[in-house]
């Protein structure tokens, strides 16, 4: 059996450590909240009392961690010390570049294989199974990395490198977060001009202006019946994640001297959003600030 050490069980994690579990696997798990153990040993994980012992034995470690910090002082302070060197370390976070291509380096210096493996589908795919996984790692490393993330994809794609995957992951992200605004302030005109943003829906999802922001999650309730728009914003992918995740591409794109000037404004509207309270809420919820309204 394959022993998976588990470490952050947030909204995505959890759900991803289950999909794990629910694979036969030997899941050892490991989060600061108690809460998320419970649910995780409800899912068929083992409880690990420190980083520490849920990797001590593993064939595999699964980080998902907040960011950058995170990542670096959890590898360097609890799972090099205390891996087995064989074991194959994926971390799944989204984070900088540079903290990426930095802990791989140290991974490989201390014998370890390392792959950043960020991913996208959000909440739903995570507990579903179906997330899109982005990996940077050496090619050798790819095929074993793809076996163990299995149970909890639908695709799963080397990018290339070390921190290829980091890279791809902000990139995508930068371009859904620049067109749902763009959704969402074409919804707000089209209800401004007394146009039926259902009916508006129908047309722009079969003409030039689909996207996936708009057919796959819609930010106007009704037309995508999963979307989190029918949940008062509920779940999905947190605005202040999105902010995140546009404050990573544009950092990268300073240090990189590339253009991204949709990508600035972009994050300056989720910016402001999140400081009108909507961080929580789903990222789609945007279109509330564009008609005039405030998070309830």
């Amino acid at each position: 059996m394959t022993r998976i050490a588990f470490i952050g069980l947030g909204n995505m994690g959890g759900g991803m450590a289950a999909n794990q579990a629910k694979a036969g696997r030997e899941v050892m798990a490991f989060d600061l909240s108690a809460a998320a153990l419970d649910k995780a040993a409800g899912a068929g994980c083992a409880k690990a009392t420190s980083v520490a012992e849920a990797v001590r034995d593993a064939d595999a470690i699964i980080t998902m961690l907040p960011a950058g910090p995170h990542v670096r002082s959890v590898y360097a302070e609890q799972v090099f010390p205390n891996a087995p060197k064989t074991s194959l370390l994926i971390d799944c976070s989204t984070i900088d570049v540079e903290s990426a291509r930095a802990v791989a380096a140290q991974a490989k210096d201390q014998g370890f294989r390392f792959a950043d493996a960020p991913v996208s589908g959000g909440t739903a795919a995570a507990d579903a199974g179906t997330l899109a996984f982005m990996v940077g790692c050496d090619e050798a490393d790819f095929a074993q990395v793809e076996q163990v993330i299995a149970p909890m994809s639908r695709a799963t794609i080397r990018a290339g490198d070390h921190g290829a995957g980091q890279a791809a992951k902000i990139c995508n992200n930068m371009v859904l977060g620049i067109s749902m605004i763009a959704v969402c302030e074409a919804l707000a005109l089209a209800e401004k001009l007394g146009l039926d943003p259902v009916k508006f829906h129908e047309i722009s999802s079969q003409s030039s202006g689909q996207c996936w922001s708009l057919t796959s999650y819609c930010p106007w309730p009704g037309p995508v019946p999963t979307a989190p728009s029918n949940r008062n914003y509920e779940g999905g992918f947190a605005t202040a994640m999105m902010l995140k995740d546009l404050k990573l591409a544009q950092e990268a794109a300073a240090k990189a001297g590339a253009a991204t000037p949709l990508g600035a404004s972009a994050e300056g509207l989720y910016a402001l959003f999140d400081r009108l309270g909507g961080g929580g809420k789903d990222f789609s919820a945007i279109l509330e600030m564009l008609r005039g309204k405030l998070p309830a």
